[in-house]
């Protein structure tokens, strides 16, 4: 049982035995530590350029990620397809774990450039766009709820 499960799961995941994930963080964290350290250089003479450098590090690493993002994607969906379960559901919560990611990303280079008050409100507006998107959702749970409870 367990070596099927095993297999369905390196199938959804395309997980490779040569290294696989682990090599891919190996190489993530590295060039975040690289330009790290080379933005602490820069930052004492050109504080501008280091803090460019970082912001374009971060969004090539968010790039490099893409190609996960679109495999998980694609697994949800299979998963969805073969549970039955109705693909508005499952996009509109893609749509706010996609919504949750960018504006955390938003946030954290926001308070990077040393505006915590402006990435507040990129977060306050993430979270109320997340909220407006899961009531179709929540009211389609509620009723199930009652629909569920002896009158």
């Amino acid at each position: 049982m367990w070596m099927t499960s095993s297999k369905k799961l390196n199938q959804y995941f395309y997980i490779n035995r040569r290294g696989g994930p682990k090599i891919e963080i190996i190489k993530i964290v590295g060039i975040a530590l690289v330009a790290t350290f080379l933005a602490l250089i820069v930052k004492e003479q050109k504080p501008n350029f280091a803090f460019l450098l970082i912001v374009f590090v971060g969004c090539v690493i968010f790039l490099f990620l893409v190609d996960k993002i679109y495999e998980i994607i694609h697994m949800l969906e299979k998963l969805a397809v073969n549970a039955k379960v109705n693909m508005v559901y499952i996009e509109t919560i893609l749509k706010i774990i996609g919504i949750a990611y960018i504006a955390e990303f938003a946030t954290q280079i926001t308070k990077d450039a040393g505006q915590g008050a402006l990435s507040s409100k990129i977060e306050l507006a993430g979270k109320i766009i997340i909220l407006a998107m899961a009531i179709p959702i929540l009211t389609v749970l509620i009723e199930t709820i009652i629909k569920l409870i002896p009158s």
